[in-house]
């Protein structure tokens, strides 16, 4: 059974930049017709979608975080990670990992996503930023 862990700083400072990591336990980042998305809730919001890596190793984001996402995998480690540059506190929010069989690939602005979009989940890492 896969299962996502996810970890990072919980606290960080305005225009810092959040780095997190996800581990993949229980099946490989590189499984074939895969992919793996970072995906946040901000307090009383709705789920968030960053952004995905397929198993090809393409990696897509939403217009939302596409200037300042950075998502990549580490296979060495069966790790996925994620970079947001320029945080503010409105990237306050719980940040997940997830996966799935199959691509779910959203490039509009403000990208929703439901839980059954995916598969397997990560419990969820809070981040806050505040000065």
């Amino acid at each position: 059974q896969v299962q996502l862990q996810e970890s990072g700083p919980g606290l960080l400072k305005p225009s810092q930049t959040l780095s997190l990591t996800c581990d993949i336990s229980g099946g490989s980042i590189e499984m074939k017709d895969t992919s793996w998305a970072w995906i946040r809730q901000p307090p009383g919001k709705d789920l968030e979608y960053i952004g995905t890596k397929t198993d090809r190793g393409d990696v897509y984001y939403s217009e939302t975080f596409k200037s300042r996402a950075s998502i990549s995998g580490v296979p060495s480690k069966n790790q996925l990670t994620l970079q947001l540059s320029s945080v503010t506190p409105e990237d306050t929010a719980k940040y997940y990992c997830a996966g799935r069989n199959g691509y779910y690939i959203c490039l509009a602005d403000k990208c929703g996503v439901s839980k059954e979009e995916f598969t397997w989940w990560g419990q969820g890492t809070q981040v806050t930023v505040s000065s």
